[in-house]
């Protein structure tokens, strides 16, 4: 049976972490991820409170299995925060800044803590706060992230941070990536857009089919979206990445115009945001959409990246004679 520490950790069968992915999270996804034996975390980011609230009931109603709940320093919400630790998830997890101060404040509340990195020096910045799990997540991962590679970061994450239990993102997508991850000295793996692609994600159904017939070179890095939103003071500096779309192509090709008209086009991404077509303007995606072929409902992503795993990990064992 694949098993790690991160598991005895958050009290899970499967070192497997569904990404906290603001909106495009629900109770029914994390749900499933968890049944399953897998953690699976509602994103706090660009939610109204109140879905915040209505999430988390659903989630109590659908699953007895530990949860986590993920916030985003760019636009933190302090009401929402406190919603978070009021819920006693068994996790909360911070991504895009420093969290300072908040790590004590979930600590204080007797729920674990887990980081997200793009970089060797933030993974020591977030360790010094006293974070319960680092994730170190390479470039190739989908929406917000940094430029290194996750096969350069993840070893150096590991080795910086020790003893530190380190979880791998960005370019994994079944179970050659879950094993590839451990021999690289991780506990297991966060993923995004693997559960974007599944029955239960809360995404239109044409994000999905995009993410199932891109290949790899077709998500990249959206640079005006800091033109659009500029980074603010303690952020980390995150450029999204996501599959081409009209408003991508479009702004892509006019930063400057983009710079210029940034009050309307927030104000458009904004309306997207709350009418569900997000995902028309920027369809978050990372580079592993090139290894997705099919939308499978949760669990079954689950069972296949595990047995994938132990198959990958058995087999590789042959080479050491």
């Amino acid at each position: 049976m694949l098993k790690t520490h991160l598991c005895d950790l958050l009290g899970i069968e499967y070192p497997i972490i569904q990404a906290g992915m603001g909106i495009f999270t629900s109770a029914e996804l994390v749900a499933a991820v968890s049944d399953a034996g897998s953690l699976g975390s509602l994103g706090a980011g660009s939610r109204t409170t109140d879905d915040l609230i209505r999430q988390i009931a659903g989630i109590r109603e659908l699953t007895s299995g530990p949860f986590a709940i993920n916030h985003v320093m760019s636009g933190f919400d302090e009401k929402a925060f406190s919603i978070s630790l009021e819920a006693k998830p068994v996790l909360i997890s911070f991504a895009l800044g420093d969290p300072g101060e908040l790590v004590k404040r979930v600590h204080d509340a007797g729920i674990l803590v887990m980081h997200q990195a793009t970089t060797v020096q933030q993974a020591r910045q977030a360790a010094e706060l006293g974070a319960d799990i680092i994730v170190a997540q390479g470039g190739e991962a989908g929406g917000f992230g940094g430029t290194v590679s996750g096969l350069a970061l993840i070893p150096q994450v590991v080795d910086a941070v020790a003893p530190i239990p380190v979880v791998a993102a960005g370019g994994i997508a079944d179970g050659r990536g879950l094993a590839a991850a451990l021999v690289l000295g991780a506990q297991g793996i966060n993923m995004g857009t693997r559960f974007l692609a599944s029955v239960e994600a809360p995404v239109g159904e044409l994000w999905k089919q995009s993410i199932v017939s891109a290949e790899s070179q077709d998500a990249v890095k959206v640079d005006v979206w800091n033109d659009i939103i500029p980074s603010r003071s303690g952020d980390y500096l995150n450029i999204p990445r996501a599959l081409s779309s009209p408003f991508v192509e479009k702004w892509g090709n006019r930063r400057d115009d983009a710079k210029r008209e940034a009050a309307r086009l927030q104000a458009e991404v904004t309306g997207a945001i709350e009418h569900g077509r997000f995902g028309e303007l920027l369809p978050f995606a990372g580079q592993t959409v090139g290894l997705i072929r099919e939308i499978l409902p949760a669990a079954e992503i689950v069972r296949r990246i595990v047995a994938d795993a132990e198959e990958a990990l058995k087999r590789e064992s042959r080479l050491l004679v």
